[in-house]
């Protein structure tokens, strides 16, 4: 709540973020500094995974903090913590092989948000290490993860970048490659509109977004086969909630980057059809869970992976690319 707090002051969001990095820092940490993924509701620990994506959002909620109270302590922290990531992803066997330890692969995944986490540490703490890893990370898309033979960014490929045809390896899941493509239009934002990051962005987008967009039903679909072969996960064609809000911000930066009308008409579509399916009319509230068509596949609003995070950062993101859009005009 610190981010929305830093567009607009409102106490309670502050309170809402004081207590949220209170309650992480006391119970959600091992004391090897590898976060939990789950505690209860008191702090006990339940488990740990070996993804590293809860010390990046931790590293994020605690800088947009220490900018939204002039609390230099909570950046530092989240430096620590960013650090500590770093050190954990390069230190062989500290994580378990996400396949097995034959199977050698590079994951976008983790690629792709440590440019969002540098960037966000970034506005708190002057460090360069920060901008060296949005450097690394944009090189290693370029390098390993883009395959202009598919016209797509693959989710796992060989250690070299190589494509590696099977149906896990042939995934394309439109919705991180969108949410990258808006990291990096954000990084060639804050670097004055730098032309290739610019370039490189957008292309990113179009590519992602012709393989995401479902030409029937409307809406972000989860998962595509590089070679239009039946993809593995079986909720491929779902309408997650996340890809949604992502898209709405990605086409907003591309507006705001080129005005050319073509974002302006993707940002319409993506939003009317957002906004017609997920939001709960009665209760409030998004689905998260949706069928291709557009229906509830389930009515819960929140459960281990949906959480506060992505709704509020897109219409908070949206807000201001809104109105800096308008200032342009």
């Amino acid at each position: 709540m610190s981010a929305p707090y830093n567009v607009e002051k409102n106490p309670t969001w502050l309170e809402a973020a004081k207590s949220t990095i209170d309650f992480i820092e006391k119970y959600c940490f091992d004391k090897d500094g590898h976060m939990y993924f789950s505690v209860t509701e008191d702090g006990k620990p339940l488990r740990k995974r070996r993804y590293v994506f809860s010390e990046t959002f931790a590293a994020i909620a605690m800088s947009e903090y220490s900018i939204a109270t002039g609390e230099k302590h909570w950046a530092e922290r989240a430096m620590q913590i960013f650090e500590d990531t770093q050190r954990f992803l390069t230190t062989p066997g500290f994580l378990e092989p996400k396949f097995e330890p034959t199977v050698q692969l590079r994951s976008h995944s983790i690629t792709m948000i440590l440019i969002n986490v540098g960037s966000r540490l970034r506005a708190a703490i002057d460090d360069p290490k920060l901008t060296q890893q949005i450097d690394d990370s944009i090189a290693q898309l370029e390098r390993y993860f883009i395959h202009p033979e598919f016209k797509c960014l693959l989710e796992s490929v060989g250690m070299n970048g190589e494509f590696i045809d099977t149906n896990m390896t042939r995934t394309i899941n439109p919705g991180h490659c969108i949410e990258t493509a808006w990291f990096i239009l954000e990084e060639s934002r804050l670097r004055g509109w730098d032309k290739h990051l610019l370039d490189l962005g957008l292309k990113i987008f179009d590519w992602s977004f012709d393989w995401g967009w479902d030409k029937f039903y409307g809406g972000m679909i989860n998962f595509r086969d590089c070679r239009n072969l039946p993809p593995q996960d079986y909720s491929q064609d779902m309408k997650f909630w996340w890809p949604q809000c992502e898209t709405i911000i990605c086409s907003l930066y591309a507006y705001l980057a080129t005005g050319d009308e073509k974002y302006y008409y993707r940002h319409q579509l993506i939003s009317e059809w957002t906004y017609a399916h997920f939001p709960d009319p009665d209760y409030g509230e998004w689905f998260g869970y949706l069928h291709r068509d557009g229906t509830p596949a389930q009515m819960a609003k929140g459960n281990l992976f949906k959480g506060p995070f992505h709704i509020p950062r897109m219409m908070t993101k949206s807000y201001t690319l809104c109105n800096d859009i308008l200032k342009s005009l």
